[in-house]
């Protein structure tokens, strides 16, 4: 009797997974299920397919053997299910993006703009989050893809992060703290002025207060605000001094309405990244938002 086809693609995913409950995620089934058709195409082959142990579940040489003509054939499977559905599904659906207000401004807006463009009947829906809740949303699955702003450590398995494009802050004052143009300042410094910035939930926050640590001085901002938008206003009005990508000060100085300020030790270089999740497929609209922003990343 010829083995169902459903055997091998299960048996695909618990390979590729390394896991029978990471498989059963990503084909929206329960684990018993699962290991019972594992178990199945075990009978019908006559061998042990998988070793399994309390770290999960590792290849045999013969699944080793199965796995090399299976996978073939399920990737061929998916890139002929994916060429027959990818139109009719980009006249329709949805997808979710969860977003830092620096990956919106910094790379996310023209690519939602040109998707719109190219694909008006998909409906798009974007919150606008910190990065440690835009991540936590892609862990619930409330978001397809996360577009946010990372520096080392970020991101854990089975979260993947693809960084697409690099930015610095920079510090930016009112024309009232022109004095501080004469000489580079240092964190120790800079922790006895006003400061503006993100609150303690934040990505940002925990970046600097390392970053300050480093160098022997405590983050205490004096204004904190829920976004990054919201720093340039505070700090044109005089409030105080605050860090900003680059991006979000260059009208603002070139206007004169902020000034830069130098810092002995610039802050490190940080990226806007894409974050998914590896256990769960993404619709055909998110994958085709994925290639629009791998492509407008360069």
């Amino acid at each position: 009797m010829p083995v169902p086809y459903d055997y091998y693609r299960i048996f695909y995913y618990v390979a590729k997974y390394s896991s029978f409950t990471h498989a059963a995620a990503a084909l929206h089934g329960s684990q018993p299920n699962v290991t019972r058709t594992i178990n199945l195409l075990e009978q019908e082959l006559g061998c042990r397919l998988f070793e399994r142990s309390h770290r999960g579940v590792a290849l045999t040489p013969e699944g080793e053997r199965l796995f090399a003509h299976v996978k073939i054939m399920q990737e061929q499977m998916q890139a002929a299910e994916y060429e027959l559905s990818s139109r009719r599904s980009l006249h329709s659906g949805q997808v979710a993006i969860g977003a830092s207000e620096t990956a919106l401004h910094g790379l996310l807006l023209p690519v939602l703009r040109d998707f719109k463009r190219r694909y008006p009947g998909v409906r798009l829906q974007i919150t606008n989050h910190s990065t440690p809740q835009a991540i936590g949303a892609l862990r619930s699955g409330l978001v397809e893809l996360a577009v946010v702003c990372t520096s080392c450590g970020e991101v854990a398995p089975p979260l993947s992060e693809r960084r697409l494009r690099p930015f610095r802050d920079v510090l930016v004052a009112g024309p009232d703290y022109a004095y501080l143009l004469d000489s580079p300042l240092t964190y120790v410094q800079l922790a006895r002025l006003p400061l503006i910035g993100l609150g303690p939930d934040s990505s940002t926050y925990g970046f600097y207060a390392q970053l300050f640590a480093e160098h022997e001085a405590e983050l205490h901002p004096d204004v904190q605000t829920a976004t990054t938008d919201q720093i340039l206003p505070l700090v044109r009005y005089g409030l105080g001094l605050g860090f900003v990508p680059e991006d979000f000060a260059r009208e603002a100085l070139a206007k004169q309405e902020v000034i830069q300020l130098e810092l002995a030790d610039p802050p490190p270089q940080r990226y806007i990244s894409l974050v998914k999740d590896k256990t769960r497929p993404l619709s055909v609209a998110a994958i085709e938002m994925e290639r629009m922003l791998r492509e407008a990343s360069g």
